[in-house]
Parts: C-alpha cells; sequence; structure tokens
C-alpha cells in the first residue's frame, strides 16, 4: 500500500455506518480501511496477524476496530498502533489517532525493522519475507490478500493509461496464480473466498487486456476461467466485471445479439442490486448490444435506465479500482457510441465533447477512443475535413506506446466509412498516408 496520507472527507473512501456518524468519528481511518477494501472483521484480523508474528496474542476484536472507527479510543495500545502501522504503511497519527498531551510515540529501531518487513510483504514491494511467513509457512491471512490486491491496481492504472498488452495479460496470470497457490494452503474458509476471488479479478484483467488488443480467443479462455474462480468466491461483483468484459468481445466479433445477451446477465448479477452504479454500467453496455443490432427503440430505453440507476449511485462507497473508470463522463462516451450507431450523429457529437471534457486526464486510452468516436460523429454528418483533424489527435494522445488492437480496428473502421463517405477526396487521401505512417511508427 506504500507509505502514503489519507484524506479524511465525508465524501471519499469507506462510508462509516450511520451509528459511527458523529463529530469525533476517525474518517482518517475509515478512509484507510475503505482504500485497503477491508471489513472491520479483516482489519481485526490482520491487526491480530501482526501481532502474533511478534510471538504475542491477537485480542483485537470487532467491536474495538468499532472503537476506533467511532473515535472512541484515542490513542491504541502500543502494540496495537504498531500493527495498524504495519498494515497501512503510515503513522498512527496519519491514521486520525491522537496521543495525550504532551505524549509522543515512541518506537524502538528493532519494531521498525519488523514493521517495515511486514508492510514490505503485504506491499509486494521487494522479495522480503514477513517472519509470520517465515516461522509458520502454513498462515495465509489479510496480508497476502492486501498484497495481491495492491497488485491489482497497478495494472488498472497501467491498462487506463496504455490499454491492454501482452505484458500486461502475463502480469495479471501471475498473480491469478500466485492467489491460487496461496488458497491451497491451510487457511480460513473465509481467507480462500476471497483469494478466489483475487483470483477472479486477476483473470479477469488478463481477460480484458486480450479483449482491449483483440486477442479474442485467449480473451474467450480467460473470461470462462474468471467467471468459474468469481463463482467460487461466491463474488457477484467480480461476475458482473466478467459479463461486462463478455459484452464487449461479443461486440468486436460482431455476435450484437451475444452482446446484449451478455449485458442481461450482468445485470441480473447481485452486484447490480446492491449497487446503482454497477446497474448503470450493465445496462450501458446492453445499450451498446441493442444499438449494434440496429433496435433504436431498445438502446434508447437502456441508455436511460442506465441514466436512471447512475444517478442513484452513491460516490462515498468503496469499490475495486477497476471500475474507477465508469461515471458520468464514460456514460457520455458510451451514449455517443450508442446515438451514432442508431443515426443521431449531431446528438452524439455533443455527447461526445461533453466526454472529453470530464474524462479524467489519466485515463489516456478512453479519452483516445472517445476522440476517435467524436471524429467518427463528425464524419457521418459529412464534414471529413473536420473528422480527419480530430481522428489525427488519436496519435498524439497515444504518442509513446503502441495502440491497442481494439483501437487500431476503430482507426480501420473510421478509414473505411471515411473512404465511403469522401471517396477519392483529398482529405482522405492525406488522412490514409498520415494513418499508414502512424500506424507503421506505432505497431
Amino acid at each position: 500500500m506504500g507509505n502514503r496520507k489519507f484524506r479524511s472527507s465525508s465524501h471519499t473512501g469507506f462510508p462509516l455506518p450511520r451509528y459511527l456518524e458523529v463529530v469525533d468519528a476517525n474518517r482518517r481511518l475509515a478512509d484507510a480501511v475503505g482504500e485497503a477494501g477491508l471489513t472491520q472483521a479483516e482489519l481485526a484480523e490482520a491487526v491480530n496477524e501482526y501481532l502474533r508474528s511478534l510471538g504475542r496474542e491477537g485480542t483485537v476484536s470487532d467491536r474495538t476496530v468499532r472503537h476506533w472507527l467511532a473515535g472512541k479510543t484515542h490513542w491504541p495500545h502500543p502494540r496495537q498502533r504498531e500493527a495498524l502501522e504495519a498494515v497501512f504503511g503510515c503513522n498512527a497519527e496519519e491514521l486520525g489517532f491522537r496521543p495525550p498531551a504532551g505524549r509522543r510515540s515512541a518506537t524502538r529501531t528493532e519494531d521498525l525493522v519488523h514493521r517495515r518487513d511486514f508492510l514490505t510483504a503485504a506491499t509486494g514491494t521487494t522479495a522480503a519475507v514477513v517472519p509470520l511467513v517465515a516461522a509458520r509457512p502454513h498462515a495465509v491471512g489479510t496480508a497476502d490478500v492486501m498484497r495481491l490486491r495492491s497488485g491489482l491496481d497497478s495494472l488498472t492504472a497501467l491498462d487506463a493509461s496504455v490499454g491492454g498488452h501482452e505484458t500486461l495479460e502475463r502480469s495479471a496470470l501471475a498473480g491469478a496464480t500466485e492467489a491460487l497457490e496461496l488458497q491451497k494452503q491451510p487457511t480460513s474458509q473465509r481467507i480462500r473466498q476471497r483469494l478466489f476471488s483475487v483470483a477472479a479479478n486477476y483473470t479477469a484483467s488478463a481477460a480484458w487486456s486480450a479483449v482491449d488488443a483483440r486477442q479474442s480467443d485467449r480473451a474467450l479462455g480467460h473470461l470462462n476461467r474468471a467467471l468459474y474462480l468469481a463463482g467460487m468466491a461466491k463474488d457477484p461483483v467480480a461476475e458482473l466485471r466478467v459479463w461486462n468484459s463478455h459484452a464487449m468481445l461479443a461486440l468486436h466479433a460482431g455476435e450484437f445479439s451475444q452482446a446484449v445477451d451478455a449485458g442481461q446477465a450482468a445485470q441480473a448479477t447481485a452486484g447490480t442490486r446492491r449497487d446503482s452504479l454497477f446497474a448503470s454500467l450493465a445496462h450501458a453496455r446492453t445499450a451498446v448490444g441493442h444499438s449494434s443490432t440496429g433496435d433504436r427503440r431498445a438502446a434508447l430505453r437502456s441508455l436511460g435506465y442506465a441514466e436512471e440507476a447512475l444517478a442513484k449511485a452513491s460516490w462515498g462507497e468503496h469499490r475495486p479500482s477497476w471500475v474507477a473508470f465508469y461515471g458520468p463522463a464514460e456514460l457520455l462516451a458510451i451514449t455517443a457510441v450508442v446515438r451514432d450507431k442508431i443515426g443521431d450523429a449531431a446528438v452524439a457529437e455533443a455527447a461526445s465533447h461533453r466526454a472529453l471534457a470530464a474524462i479524467p486526464q489519466q485515463y489516456r486510452r478512453n479519452r483516445a477512443l472517445a476522440t476517435l468516436q467524436l471524429a467518427l460523429a463528425q464524419l457521418h454528418q459529412g464534414d471529413a475535413d473536420q473528422a480527419c483533424a480530430t481522428a489525427e489527435k488519436v496519435f498524439v494522445l497515444m504518442h509513446g506506446n503502441a495502440l491497442p488492437g481494439r483501437m487500431r480496428s476503430y482507426l480501420g473502421d473510421f478509414y473505411r466509412d471515411l473512404t465511403t463517405f469522401s471517396p477519392g477526396s483529398k482529405t482522405a487521401r492525406e488522412w490514409k498516408d498520415r494513418y499508414r505512417a502512424e500506424w507503421s511508427q506505432v505497431r
């Protein structure tokens, strides 16, 4: 997780239960718990793991954690503070705890070394082994899950920037393999299920990377495996993630009815019933499928459901990093795709402009795709010159990285439409030359 400070805000991080929404509630700790994806019971387990690694009894309970979150405990016992610092990678004050007036936290050198080793094992920064593992090789617990989850976040950030590629796919599969190897070792049923969940998400990351790279056969194999693992984990959010990627894969293959079926399967998962944001994503993906089949009415209906669900979504909830891309900006980008496919090019252009104004800069691949969709909407209105100028920005946005296969395919679609709408024009010839030159440079 690294050494970092956590934001203290009622609008970010882990939502406090109603009974903890008091003036003295420790919101910094709540944010840290949310970012780590831990429940109260799992935090207690992680702290106890660390205490046992010191040869001490782990006695922290759910009630202890509730007192920390509620602000009833201002300054935990020294060993508990040390364990919390090891779990989160920052000092107790950064976690919202306050020492008594006139007192300062004293930490012995050997404690710092032990805490550093535990944190290193939890975050995967080096190959150091936590003493807990060395002394008790059978003990697989929360620290292992947290370490693997942090790797998922790194892969998600890489995908958002440069898109899917073979190295990312291999790294994701390696993470899944490690999670499954740990799952074979003696541990609690809860940890076993969490490791299945991590493996499902790593496999889904590999699948998405293959989808984005237009490696359909590999993608399908990974998706089927991820769906099995998500079922073993009893993780409905992972299941939704897999169906979302299935819908994308079907669209690329021209299997538009299957894309609708996959979107509807995503809608049927328990994750959409629990979280309106996931419901919105599932409806939006279904809308693209309907628009691809030419069913205007169904496409607009699904798009309306997506908008309604997103308006109900809570932005204070903790969600896995893979879905961070989705929100009002991405729904606008999807709206542009749907509207263009059903013949509303002017509406699609307006939606694309709004999407590009809102998509965060770090989502470089998504910005490039939205830019290409804008170019298509302009082309479909007969403005070939403006469309070509817009499409060239894709190469600027992705400069320095190979274009993912999906983006290459969409650029090919743009060129085919260009030759259809402006056959033999000077603009089409010039863009074709630029397209070929850029293509050869980024392969």
